[in-house]
């Protein structure tokens, strides 16, 4: 159960990192109340996960989770340029997650 609440924490680290960047330094509502409402859903569960699985292990997920979430997103919505290099780097990524729980 552990690993499933990372994961989706994982996911909503994406959403308030997106939603950040769009609240341009918080001073758009919308935006803002999403950052803040994620950052907090995103927050207690990495917390909850880290009660069963290890500080590093948790945390190196969790950001790399979030971290190609907010690429792939910024890419899909054309925020970012997409190139066959910046795929491969991020599918580098998910194998090490995918990695980490394997060896866990």
């Amino acid at each position: 159960m552990s690993w499933i609440i990372l994961v989706i924490s994982g996911v909503f680290e994406a959403v308030w990192a997106t939603a950040l960047g769009r609240s341009e330094g918080l001073s758009k509502l919308a935006p803002t109340v999403v950052f803040g409402a994620a950052l907090l859903v995103s927050m207690a569960g990495l917390a909850y996960a880290m009660r069963d699985l290890p500080t590093g292990t948790a945390y190196a997920v969790w950001v790399g989770i979030g971290a190609v979430g907010t690429v792939t997103y910024a890419m899909a919505t054309g925020a970012e340029p997409a190139s066959l290099v910046r795929i491969l780097l991020l599918l580098g990524i998910v194998a090490c997650v995918v990695g980490l729980k394997v060896i866990d």
